[in-house]
């Protein structure tokens, strides 16, 4: 719950007019809103959707793993596309919330989406990408061409 009325903050005194005598000025109202950041607490009633999620990427011998946190979503949440070399995903959520009493109705909703893309390396065979979602994890795994992956030293003997 957002609080309307402060007390005094960096000594600025209240208003002096006589009907309004409990409420800040205009003036050191603004103030606050803008050396609060604008944003948490007029912003947090409102969805503002969502970030974009952090990306991890390994590579090990075989493929490329692309390690994205976005907890609290389902398989079906994501589309994952390979497209001319370009590896898109995606998300979009709604939600609706609705309790009717015979007093009063309270509607909530909210969406959220993302959408991430990376262009792929010629080594990677984008026939083969494989991805699961774990404990809040998607992991994207990009496979490497069979010419592309590291093939372990061979030493040569001197005749």
């Amino acid at each position: 719950m957002s609080i309307i009325i402060k007390s005094p903050k960096n000594g600025r005194e209240l208003s002096t007019r006589k009907s309004f005598t409990n409420l800040p000025s205009i003036s050191s109202w603004v103030d606050d809103v803008f050396e609060n950041g604008l944003g948490t607490g007029f912003l947090s009633n409102f969805n503002t959707g969502m970030t974009l999620p952090a990306v991890n990427i390994k590579e090990n011998a075989d493929s490329f793993i692309l390690e994205l946190a976005i907890p609290g979503m389902k398989k079906s949440d994501f589309d994952i596309d390979v497209d001319n070399k370009v590896l898109s995903i995606s998300s979009e959520v709604k939600t609706e919330d609705k309790t009717e009493d015979e007093n009063y109705t309270r509607r909530e909703f909210g969406y959220s989406s993302f959408k991430r893309t990376f262009t792929l390396p010629e080594t990677v065979n984008s026939d083969n990408v494989s991805a699961s979602y774990v404990d809040g994890i998607l992991e994207i795994t990009l496979p490497k061409r069979e010419e592309a992956k590291e093939k372990p030293t061979r030493r040569i003997e001197i005749s």
